[in-house]
């Protein structure tokens, strides 16, 4: 700041601890302004996460991490409309955070959610399972089928079975295991 004040300036001191201090007040001041401006996007809120799951009609459950409450807030805002398999996988995908596969079966009165990208079964089954019955039909049955590592990807990844020993994966691990 002192380089928009005459030279002078910089030869007394109470001037340039003056400046020094407003300096500090107004950086925090910048920093508050960010953090509310932050508040008013779902992928960047923090505390204000309690007001977008007020306008959602969400019950606050601040135990989750924030990625899940956000996963259910962006699910919620999304799932407006009517319910084709788009919607059905534009929900799904927001708690994923991944690509999934839709399949409708008419005769069958079913819907089956397939998680493509990610391995394993997502840490929010619950809440996509909640939201998905919120929008979906009633008289649907809604199955979930998961990816797990396969001898064919274990090829795609060029790994020997030397390199998987190396990695001192659990079960769990391999099975959710992505390069």
């Amino acid at each position: 700041m002192s380089d928009y004040l005459p030279s002078y300036y910089r030869e007394i001191r109470e001037a340039e601890q003056l400046l020094d201090r407003e300096a500090v007040e107004l950086n925090e001041l910048n920093e508050a302004i960010r953090d509310v401006r932050d508040q008013l996007f779902v992928d960047t809120a923090t505390w204000g996460l309690t007001q977008w799951e007020r306008i959602c009609g969400i019950p606050t459950d601040e135990a989750k991490p924030l990625h899940q409450r956000r996963s259910v807030i962006k699910s919620k805002l999304r799932g407006v409309g009517t319910v084709t398999v788009g919607l059905v996988k534009d929900v799904a995908e927001a708690y994923d955070n991944g690509e999934v596969d839709v399949t409708e079966d008419p005769v069958g009165y079913a819907v089956t959610i397939t998680f493509v990208s990610n391995h394993g079964v997502p840490d929010n089954l619950d809440d996509i399972r909640q939201a998905l019955q919120e929008i979906i039909p009633a008289h649907l049955a809604i199955y979930f089928a998961f990816t797990y590592m396969t001898y064919e990807a274990l090829d795609t990844y060029s790994l020997t079975w030397a390199n998987v020993d190396a990695k001192a994966l659990n079960w769990a691990d391999w099975e959710t295991y992505k390069q």
